[in-house]
């Protein structure tokens, strides 16, 4: 690669990558096997599992050395109760990190939203170091786009940085960055990608609807899967060289990389490190 830029870039973002896994009986040896230490590692929300196997895997991988994230879908949680109680069992096990999303599930008590919960957060003393709220760079099915960037704005004063969800489109990140930004929304941005997708594997996950946030987004668009199953429809180096200028920029604000792995965990792992040794050549 001969722009040192581009090149300083994509070494930054991929040394400062996260990996998001779904909580399945298998997650927690292909972690340990594959991931470094120094990923941090995302555990997504299902209602179909609920929030305990989030919880629990979170706090394996705690235990085995990993900063870990778990997922608190603000839907899946019953009220102020529950959340003391969560925050409490969190902490304990050295977990000082949260992604708070609105959740796909019908809300089961007070938290209509995202908001609502980050609020009450606020009101047991930020017992976390980060909280990290979602970003939608393609418009949301069902809310319109303006309402996503005045949430984040809404957001702010509660969370410490915004995940982006999937976008494969590198021009739509940049309007949608430079719009955020314009709005006055200044927190430290997570630029989410898939990681390298078999498409074997891609059907077989996107078929069991309810396993985590991820799937139910590839269920959900369509033209996304499409993307991802296309032999040379999507490739990660690709996206970030095209992102690359964009993601250089000091206003971007963009500190690392939020990798969806659809629980395809070693490849996504080999992906990044193949290509940090080639930027390193």
């Amino acid at each position: 690669m001969r722009n040192p830029a581009v090149r300083r870039t994509l070494v930054r973002l991929l040394e400062h990558a996260r990996f998001e896994v779904l909580p399945t009986p298998s997650t927690e040896a292909k972690v340990v096997e594959h991931v470094p230490l120094e990923i941090p590692v995302t555990v997504t929300a299902s209602p179909t599992k609920g929030l305990q196997a989030t919880l629990e895997l979170a706090e394996r991988l705690a235990v085995r050395g990993y900063t870990t994230v778990p997922h608190l879908a603000a839907r899946m949680v019953s009220g102020r109760a529950e959340l003391v109680e969560i925050c409490e069992r969190l902490r304990s096990a050295g977990i000082t990190r949260v992604f708070v999303p609105g959740g796909d599930a019908d809300p089961t008590g007070d938290y209509p939203d995202a908001l609502a919960l980050l609020e009450d957060l606020a009101g047991l003393g930020h017992p976390f170091e980060q909280v990290g709220i979602t970003g939608y760079p393609e418009s949301h099915p069902t809310i319109h786009d303006d309402l996503t960037v005045q949430a984040m704005w809404d957001k702010r004063r509660y969370a410490t940085h915004v995940v982006s969800n999937l976008s494969f489109d590198p021009a739509v990140i940049r309007v949608w960055i430079q719009r955020m930004r314009s709005r006055g929304v200044t927190m430290p941005l997570l630029l989410g990608m898939p990681g390298p997708v078999d498409r074997t594997k891609l059907l077989s996950m996107a078929t069991k609807i309810g396993v985590g946030e991820s799937t139910r987004f590839l269920a959900k668009n369509k033209g996304t899967f499409a993307r991802l199953a296309a032999p040379g429809g999507f490739t990660g180096e690709r996206f970030l060289l095209k992102c690359a200028p964009t993601l250089s920029e000091p206003t971007s604000l963009v500190e690392g990389l939020h990798v969806f792995t659809f629980n395809q965990i070693a490849e996504t792992e080999a992906w990044r490190r193949d290509l940090l040794d080639r930027l390193h050549q």
